[in-house]
């Protein structure tokens, strides 16, 4: 992953909190590592009336703090600091722009332009580094969401399209740089043993949840405008459904790779309006207990309307439309203020066609592959075994990959990796915008049936794993959520 060219990193919203949490503690780590350049620079931009000075102090307030604290050196710390500029910039003033484009003349290498500002000003942006010329030969970043719907995102993608060619756009979903999805791949098209069983022959149902014990937090503004479907389906879970469910690729280069998702993506099973009710589940969080500490109602978090109808939570079967996958049901789930804070992948074999040793073997579950992206990333493969005794009684055992245990180095962050593979001009793992526009296309029939029907989503307590109708829609197909059976 190390990068011998030198680059210039320009970070627009340099003080935001998505600058403070992920990409400069992620650019550090990989300073830390000996992955950078060492004529690399980063160069924050914001409104902020700073000088360099002023910002090297907003970063050591703001940047410290979500550092590991194994990995704080602080004569490292110096020399990473050292690599950081600051541009003051007002987006309404062309001429900050000329400031801009006159300090980054001055520096050498590869030119990135990471967006972590609102989606809104992503136009505006590019059409204002086109103007002074700083669209040739540079990469941009756009971070989630992109667009409220199929039409808006069209819309952010025409005009960025216009200005820098597709090869140049990065967007940015941060679960595909984790860990255990790199090692999804490796596990299937690697090893011999899971290819012959990663199909409808073989796999009874697909569990992808993404699930959080934070509320909406400061966001209630954007949230309450955003809802669980756009903020998390329309990407991160349809981006892990196209990882598990895609056919082999040429390669691992970017367009093989993305040529592949794709396909699932066009694959995916139209929900015929009349059935949404019967396939998508809906549920807002009202007041509850997490982890022994009483946790306010959506309803009456800061910035979300009283009677709001967003929903927090989402439960789906999706289906795919191909030879490998046809009638194999996948459940998708995200919400907030759950139960726990996980990411993980279930793929649930059938049971053995006929069992000379006892009912145990027939049993739903009872071979599966649990892949966990957070907290701790995992990857589980479940079997029955004989239990020491007289007799043949199965019990459930596990093969444990546990990465930080298996392999001794530092695991990267998944944002680190991919700042690393913009650095280096790698884009198998961002998303192209004919993915996106397959994603959007899905998502858009439920959106509109929810929208027009204007029904408020299904209760649920914070601290539980939602709505009860979540988990009757697995019933349904006679399984369950994985906690379930603890």
């Amino acid at each position: 992953m190390q990068t011998d060219s030198s680059f210039t990193f320009v970070l627009f919203g340099g003080t935001g909190d998505l600058s403070m949490r992920k990409i400069l503690p992620a650019l550090y780590e990989a300073h830390r590592a000996g992955m950078l350049a060492d004529s690399g620079k980063i160069v924050g931009v914001a409104r902020h009336e700073e000088d360099r000075a002023g910002y090297i102090d907003w970063v050591n307030g703001h940047v410290k703090p979500y550092v590991s604290k194994d990995g704080l050196d602080e004569g490292v710390w110096e020399s990473f600091l050292a690599r950081i500029e600051y541009v003051k910039l007002d987006l309404s003033k062309a001429e900050d722009f000329v400031l801009l484009r006159d300090a980054v003349n001055k520096l050498s290498g590869t030119r990135v332009f990471y967006l972590a500002t609102g989606p809104s000003l992503f136009v505006p942006i590019c059409h204002a580094l086109a103007s002074v010329g700083l669209n040739e030969n540079a990469r941009i970043v756009l971070e989630k969401p992109l667009g409220y719907d199929l039409r808006s995102s069209n819309a952010i993608n025409d005009a960025v399209g216009e200005i820098f060619a597709e090869e140049q756009i990065y967007r940015i979903d941060h679960y595909l740089g984790k860990e255990p999805v790199q090692n999804l791949l490796a596990l299937r098209f690697g090893n011999a043993l899971f290819e012959p069983l990663w199909r409808r022959e073989w796999v009874e149902s697909i569990q992808i949840t993404i699930a959080e014990e934070l509320g909406v937090e400061a966001r209630g503004d954007f949230y309450d405008n955003t809802g669980a479907l756009r903020d998390m389906v329309q990407n991160h879970l349809l981006q892990l459904l196209s990882i598990v469910a895609m056919e082999p690729p040429h390669s691992m280069d970017s367009d093989s790779v993305r040529d592949e998702k794709l396909r699932v993506l066009r694959a995916l099973k139209p929900i015929d309006p009349r059935d949404i009710q019967r396939v998508a589940v809906r549920g807002q969080y009202h007041a509850g207990v997490i982890r022994g500490t009483a946790v306010p109602a959506y309803a009456t978090e800061p910035g979300v309307k009283k009677d709001s109808t967003t929903e927090t939570f989402v439960a789906l079967k999706v289906e795919i439309e191909n030879w490998r996958w046809a009638g194999v049901p996948f459940f998708l789930r995200t919400g907030k203020r759950l139960a726990d804070r996980v990411a993980e992948i279930v793929v649930n074999f059938r049971p053995v066609p006929h069992s000379a040793l006892g009912p145990t073997a027939l049993r739903p579950g009872a071979n599966r592959l649990v892949i966990r992206l957070q907290p701790n990333e995992t990857i589980r493969l479940y079997c029955l075994a004989k239990q020491p005794g007289e007799g043949m009684n199965l019990a459930s055992v596990h093969l444990d990959l546990a990465f930080d245990q298996f392999f001794r180095e530092n695991q990267m962050e998944a944002y680190q990796r991919l700042l690393l593979d913009v650095i280096n001009g790698r884009l198998a793992l961002f998303v192209r915008r004919d993915e996106q526009e397959a994603a959007w296309r899905w998502v858009e029939p439920i959106l509109n049936d929810w929208s027009a029907a204007n029904k408020a989503p299904k209760p649920y307590a914070a601290g539980t794993w939602g709505p009860a109708a979540a988990s009757a829609m697995l019933a349904q197909h006679g399984t369950c959520w994985l906690e379930e059976e603890n």
